[in-house]
């Protein structure tokens, strides 16, 4: 049985970290600043994996967050997938060219299908994972893509059958109104659609404690949970979290 995962994520935005409430971006600080007061290289053996999401809201400038991915790797030594802005080959070159393990997409699952075709061809569909915001209205939980600011006209259900099609790796599905609340993951969603997941699935959006991730690893369809809860996890946060859910007997790695 494969082991499920801890990821943590990073919001990036123009040169500076963020947090994230319902995908309002909260400015934190700089590469700099990141690796002066959230050392990834002491709390690595806490993760599994690391997620660098590019949430510049105008034109993304992908030389800039490559040479940020770049900076970052120095330090950290798990598998990073980083995304947000691909449109081209060129584009996905350049991030594993600056560190990048796997790519994280989204717009172009719904935009660009070819282009996610073609990468999974060329990289494998191990090296591709599918994002999908979504936001529930009207009882339902609708998708959105462009950070979260397009709603698309189909099902979450519908959707996640579609884009499998696609030959991606795994799929990386976010709460909008989770994300940043700290309040815990949306697990009636989660449930709802974990008949038609047939790749690895990564839950984010609404982690504020260890509790959370415990939740989120126990359910059997759940293969990694994820959070981007700056200052709830960094510090003993995560070394706490990862000790207490070994504790518990859970199918993670044991690194400490």
């Amino acid at each position: 049985m494969l082991r499920k995962r801890i990821i943590f994520s990073l919001i990036y935005e123009n040169g500076i970290f963020n947090q994230s409430r319902n995908f309002r971006l909260q400015k934190v600080g700089n590469i700099q600043w990141l690796e002066k007061n959230y050392k990834f290289q002491e709390i690595a053996f806490s993760l599994d994996e690391l997620i660098v999401l590019n949430a510049s809201k105008n034109k993304k400038n992908m030389q800039e967050f490559g040479q940020t991915l770049s900076a970052l790797v120095n330090d950290v030594f798990i598998p990073i997938a980083a995304g947000g802005g691909i449109r081209t080959i060129e584009d996905a070159q350049y991030l594993f060219q600056n560190g990048a393990d796997k790519l994280v997409i989204n717009t172009i699952l719904y935009q660009d299908p070819n282009l996610v075709k073609e990468l999974a061809k060329i990289y494998g569909s191990q090296s591709l994972v599918a994002s999908i915001d979504y936001k529930i209205i009207d009882n339902l939980p609708k998708v959105f893509i462009h950070n979260g600011t397009e709603p698309l006209d189909i099902s979450l259900k519908e959707y996640l059958e579609y884009i499998q099609e696609l030959n991606i790796g795994e799929i990386y599905l976010n709460s909008i109104d989770k994300d940043g609340t700290g309040f815990g993951y949306d697990f009636d969603t989660i449930q709802n659609i974990k008949d038609v997941i047939d790749v690895p699935l990564i839950i984010a959006g609404g982690a504020g404690n260890e509790t959370h991730l415990k939740s989120g690893l126990e359910l059997e369809y759940v293969s990694a949970v994820a959070t981007a809860n700056l200052f709830n996890f960094i510090g003993n946060g995560l070394p706490n979290a990862r000790k207490s859910i070994l504790k518990e007997g859970l199918n993670i790695s044991k690194w400490m």
